[in-house]
């Protein structure tokens, strides 16, 4: 399992959001760059990165800070937030990163997306899709979970067979420190095969980690508030 500590950015700030609501954060940094630092003195690979400010105004806000952050760091930087156009994702390739993220895009223009991932790679591009649980049946939100789609994680999925990563979250354990909602995720792995997906929301400590069968592990606010140390769970997927 790859763990990717993740970082949001507001104003080149490290803040968490409780449930998605930009009037509910709580800032833990203002060095994103110090942050990366440690991550990498930790044993970490990879880094998880959300530009929070362009996410909300649906265009990049803070891809120049993020692109120097990858020319000065070692990790692979994964970055989501306001990517709207071919030529953002480019840009933001050739300026280092290892993968985009499309979040709402990949629900609303999926003949975009797919485009993008014939273009730039299956590994280059992260789907993510964020869900909400209705009489058990995974129904994907978008918008910064302000609009609910009515369709199914399933089906969505359906339209990208040639997809290679998902970053897949439960909004209702986003943020809340409560553990990831297992029963989701492990019928994706199933479900979804073989495609790579990325466990988000609700990881909050070692046992959680050791439980998850995904391919990878989203962990923010559990990291920023020292309930989990980066260097144990790097060690603890690595055994």
């Amino acid at each position: 399992m790859i763990i990717y500590p993740a970082m949001d950015l507001m104003g080149e700030r490290i803040v968490r959001l409780q449930q998605g609501k930009f009037d509910d954060a709580t800032t833990y940094s203002d060095e994103p760059l110090e942050a990366l630092q440690r991550f990498a003195e930790a044993g970490a690979e990879w880094t998880h990165i959300v530009d929070l400010d362009g996410a909300r105004m649906r265009e990049p806000v803070q891809h120049e800070l993020i692109a120097a952050l990858a020319r000065m760091s070692s990790l692979r930087l994964q970055v989501g937030g306001g990517f709207r156009t071919r030529d953002q994702v480019a840009r933001m390739l050739d300026a280092g990163i290892a993968r985009v993220v499309i979040g709402s895009l990949a629900v609303r223009e999926p003949d975009t997306v797919r485009r993008w991932i014939g273009e730039f790679g299956a590994d280059r591009i992260t789907l993510s899709l964020d869900v909400n649980v209705v009489d058990g049946v995974p129904v994907v939100a978008i918008s910064g979970w302000t609009e609910d789609t009515g369709t199914s994680l399933w089906k969505v999925v359906a339209e990208y067979p040639e997809a290679r990563h998902l970053l897949l979250t439960d909004i209702g354990q986003d943020g809340m420190l409560a553990g990831p909602n297992f029963e989701l995720l492990e019928d994706a792995v199933e479900r979804l095969a073989p495609l790579n997906i990325q466990a988000s929301g609700g990881v909050s400590s070692l046992a959680d980690l050791e439980r998850l069968t995904t391919d990878g592990a989203i962990v923010g606010k559990a990291l920023w508030e020292g309930r989990i140390r980066l260097e144990e769970a790097l060690r603890l997927v690595r055994t």
